[in-house]
């Protein structure tokens, strides 16, 4: 199963095309001349394209390689994600939306010096920077040149590109199989329709709880504070788009949810408990969605490298969107404060260079960032890791007005070193092979509800020891890593204001 000359086409031109976005932008009109253009469109953008760059933004590589691959091993429970959406965007529209784009801020973490001191906005950069940079597994620079203009019409014809594959590799797969009725027949069968999993325990890897409500807290962190996407509403003509932006991407996301789990049904349809995986074809779960799609389409030139296009285009899409906001609060919180007299020209040229020195330090993290597990799980573990505190930090500030700026530092402090503890202790006690067995055993679909629950809860507490100790902490579900961490920021964070000395400033 290779590539015919038809795919390379195909691949090559989604890369000319991406490329050529970029150069567009970087070249015509004579624009890119100021950080404002650079760095924020000019605040100019509609909100389509803006919402579609903010689901192009995280979730796109992570949906294509990463969702239906969950699926296929472990059942569908990975669906009610989907109940965390709502809240996870409700809130940012709201609550964080209306406070960054009436500052008129460039960087989110200007906030944190308005509402505490440099020092504070200072430490969030700093954990953002880190955070970022260590997402990255590919990366394609050429089209960042554009700016953030360039970026969000890139994300867009990344995003139809993207559907466009997934939809490919579905309807084609699913005519193999014998039609969709026949793939839904076999999922049945194989105990891959997961019905609603209500064990409270957070140390199940995925249950309603862990994705519906910890989910809550990894989308705010998303969604809420990240600068990424913070520069997306930034971007927005009024506010009214950017609040409307939010609400757009709801329905969008459900939709790449779906399809990611469609296509993991669709695969375990085709090879059932006789995985890739298990026959040696393939190293990891990650690699099997590519090894599905070469062998769906080995008869049907042109489409594995419409597929293979779609995972370069959520790749992408990421990345240049992380570049530009690296470059963006590198400049805006590190550079700009100490060089005041700075000229645009200088400082843009600056943030380009800058997007360029990301993009290098990037490949060196390439390696330590696929030692952490499958795509899917390494991606939301940085994000919860890292996020969460941040997410604390802004939560400390807009809620608890007492807050001062001793107890934002040193509560970041405590989030980051409690999520470092747990992470690295999760992965050592993985990589050790002391870790429980995951949880693969769905709850009926159909059925009494009642009994459903009750058995989840029986079962669940029957099937394996529980771990006490610091090997419970170490087995936290991942998903409730955001929530953990935010909520440790927060507390600690009130807790050292109450002894140092409240602050009635806020904003």
């Amino acid at each position: 199963m290779q590539f015919t000359t038809v795919d390379y086409v195909i691949f090559a031109l989604l890369l000319v095309a991406s490329a050529g976005i970029g150069l567009f932008y970087a070249f015509s009109g004579g624009r890119q001349r100021t950080t404002q253009e650079f760095l924020l469109a000019d605040r100019s953008m509609s909100c389509l394209p803006v919402s579609l760059s903010l689901l192009a933004t995280f979730q796109s590589a992570v949906a294509i390689l990463g969702a239906p691959s969950e699926v296929y091993t472990y059942g569908t429970q990975y669906w009610f994600l989907g109940c965390s959406y709502f809240l996870g965007l409700l809130i940012p529209a709201h609550v964080f939306i209306p406070v960054f784009y009436r500052l008129r801020l460039s960087s989110a973490y200007e906030y944190l010096e308005l509402r505490f001191n440099k020092t504070v906005r200072i430490c969030g950069t700093v954990t953002f920077i880190f955070q970022m940079v260590s997402l990255f597994f590919v990366f394609l620079l050429i089209y960042l040149l554009g700016g953030l203009k360039a970026v969000i019409w890139t994300d867009v014809f990344q995003t139809v590109v993207m559907f466009a594959g997934q939809l490919a590799v579905i309807v084609v797969g699913a005519s193999q199989a014998g039609g969709i009725a026949e793939v839904w027949r076999k999922a049945v069968n194989g105990s891959r329709i997961s019905g609603l999993d209500l064990n409270p325990n957070p140390l199940e890897r995925h249950t309603f709880w862990t994705l519906g409500v910890g989910g809550v807290f990894l989308m705010l962190a998303l969604y809420g504070v990240n600068q990424a996407q913070v520069q997306r509403y930034l971007s927005s003509r009024t506010e009214k788009e950017a609040v409307m932006s939010c609400y757009v991407v709801f329905p969008c996301q459900q939709l790449v949810l779906c399809l990611g789990c469609l296509m993991g049904l669709v695969m375990f349809a085709r090879y059932g408990e006789d995985s890739p995986l298990d026959k040696g074809y393939v190293k990891t779960n990650d690699q099997m969605v590519l090894y599905f799609v070469m062998d769906v389409f080995r008869d049907l030139p042109g489409l594995p490298g419409l597929f293979v296009a779609c995972l370069f285009s959520g790749a992408l899409s990421t990345i240049s969107s992380a570049f530009n906001s690296l470059a963006t609060v590198t400049m805006e919180d590190l550079i700009k404060p100490h060089f005041p007299a700075m000229t645009e020209a200088k400082a843009t040229l600056l943030s380009k260079g800058l997007a360029l020195a990301y993009g290098l330090i990037c490949l060196a993290m390439a390696y330590i960032a696929s030692l952490m597990g499958s795509v899917l799980q390494a991606a939301f573990s940085i994000f919860g890791m890292v996020g969460g505190p941040l997410l604390g930090l802004f939560c400390l500030g807009m809620f608890f007005p007492w807050a001062n700026a001793t107890g934002a530092v040193v509560g970041l402090i405590a989030g980051l070193v409690m999520a470092f503890w747990i992470g690295i202790g999760s992965f050592v006690m993985r990589m050790s092979g002391s870790t429980p067995p995951l949880n693969t055993t769905a709850p009926p679909l159909f059925g009494n509800m009642t009994t459903a629950v009750m058995t989840t809860l029986v079962s669940s507490a029957t099937a394996k020891p529980r771990p006490t100790g610091v090997e419970a902490l170490y087995s936290l579900s991942y998903m409730w890593y955001s929530a953990h961490n935010s909520t440790t920021v927060v507390v600690v964070g009130l807790l050292v204001s109450l002894l140092t000395g409240t602050d009635t400033h806020s904003i």
